[in-house]
């Protein structure tokens, strides 16, 4: 079977930075086994795979390595802008069908923004327990460590400072326990977003990292949904003064990103999350795949 896909860079204005997803137009037709070996074949986070909608304007499929997602912010981001690259659509308003929901975006020149979902707070996790997950020391984290979803659920653990992010180090035992303590099965998922209230350069306000469990890549070099979960996080529970900022994640990996970002609604009632970027196309070309595997 041959589909048409995009391979883009999202969350940075140059290819080669940000956060790379290639796009599968036409692939949500595909069973998971075959949507999962093409993520681990591309070596990449996360894949998307397109299809027709009821519901909206296209229905999106999002996987890692080891399964489907209900959403996801880079691959939306490297969706849209796929979409428009193709000419399947134009600048504006665009609709998509994902797991977590309908999800708008809007895209333009500057790139692409997605309005999230409403966040669903989650239950708060002791923080010596997600500190071992990460190596660190429980005095490292300034705010009780809660997991929050604005389409796909995070931990969100705020840190003391660059230094304490920098010495985060994968600890796939804790993270077993880690797991086990807020009533999961699997460590795929759900993962500790590790964050701090100053930039990596000057023109950012918040600098994160997220480290993932094998099949997929170590870290992630910008997390869109976890962007939107964190800033709902941080509103909530008044750690930021405004409600709209910039996002940075990837630097120390060589790969840098950023998002713009705003918080829907008073730190009590959050409607949502704006969270938007830029994105380069990468390569475009045709990949052939099976029906199955095996």
């Amino acid at each position: 079977m041959r589909f048409e896909f995009d391979w883009v860079d999202a969350f940075t204005d140059q290819v080669f930075n940000g956060n790379g997803c290639a796009v599968v137009h036409g692939g949500a037709v595909l069973p998971d086994a075959v949507c999962t070996a093409y993520v681990k074949e591309t070596s990449l986070v996360e894949c998307t795979f397109t299809g027709p909608s009821q519901v909206a304007d296209f229905r999106v499929k999002y996987y890692i390595a080891s399964r489907e997602i209900p959403f996801a912010g880079h691959p939306t981001v490297a969706t849209v802008l796929a979409l428009r690259h193709r000419g399947l659509i134009g600048d504006g308003e665009v609709t998509l069908e994902t797991g977590a929901g309908l999800v708008r975006a809007e895209v333009g020149d500057g790139g692409v923004t997605m309005t999230q979902v409403a966040p669903r707070f989650g239950p708060t996790v002791a923080p010596d327990v997600v500190a071992a997950v990460g190596g660190i020391g429980a005095e490292d984290i300034i705010c009780t460590p809660q997991v929050v979803s604005t389409g796909l659920a995070f931990c969100i653990t705020v840190l003391r400072d660059r230094a304490a992010l920098d010495r985060v180090r994968l600890d796939l035992e804790a993270l077993h326990a880690f797991a086990r303590t807020i009533g999961q099965d699997d460590i795929d998922i759900t993962e500790p977003y590790w964050i701090i209230r100053e930039g990596a350069t000057g023109r950012g306000d918040t600098f994160a990292r997220l480290l993932i469990a094998p099949p997929s890549p170590p870290e992630d070099p910008f997390t869109g949904s976890a962007t939107g979960a964190a800033a709902a996080y941080l509103w909530a529970r008044g750690l930021i003064d405004s409600p709209r900022y910039a996002a940075e994640q990837g630097h120390g990996m060589g790969r840098p990103g950023q998002a713009q970002v705003e918080v829907l609604g008073p730190r009590d009632a959050i409607t949502g999350v704006r969270v938007g970027g830029q994105g380069r196309i990468v390569m475009s070309g045709d990949v052939f795949m099976p029906d199955r595997t095996g």
